[in-house]
């Protein structure tokens, strides 16, 4: 009986939780004009070009996320304004704010290699690495954790 129990509230929940999720794939779509690459309960990648892709996490209970991976060198103007149009999308903050912020904190990751910056209520953290397939720029914008 728990387990009947346990399964109803499973199957009850997910539709809520694919709707919260399709809701953030639809309007991070709607201002990137990124494709939908792979897609679970709470998370989606997307494709914006060769060298940049988004990825979106979404929270349900907890903070959702935006993230942008850019291959090369240095991230082009275009990278942050993608970036700044998705964050805003999922947090609702003005996307100028999330991209100056993205700014800041890549500058500051391209010396420690690692960064964050609060921006109007969210985190900008960024991270530059080079691997084998050469060098790479992932920010994201988080939500806050505080929700009231």
């Amino acid at each position: 009986m728990r387990a009947l129990l346990t399964l109803i509230l499973l199957l009850a929940s997910g539709p809520v939780l694919a709707d919260s999720c399709g809701d953030l794939i639809g309007r991070v779509t709607a201002a990137t004009q990124a494709e939908i690459g792979n897609r679970s309960l709470d998370y989606a990648t997307f494709t914006v070009a060769p060298d940049t892709t988004l990825t979106l996490a979404c929270g349900g209970s907890y903070p959702s996320s935006v993230g942008a991976q850019f291959r090369g060198e240095t991230p082009p103007d275009t990278y942050y304004a993608l970036f700044g149009r998705a964050g805003h999308a999922v947090t609702g903050i003005e996307a100028g704010i999330i991209e100056a912020a993205a700014h800041r904190a890549r500058d500051a990751a391209s010396r420690l290699r690692h960064s964050n910056v609060d921006a109007g209520g969210v985190r900008v953290t960024c991270s530059v690495s080079t691997g084998e397939k050469g060098p790479l720029t992932l920010c994201a914008v988080i939500e806050s954790t505080d929700r009231s």
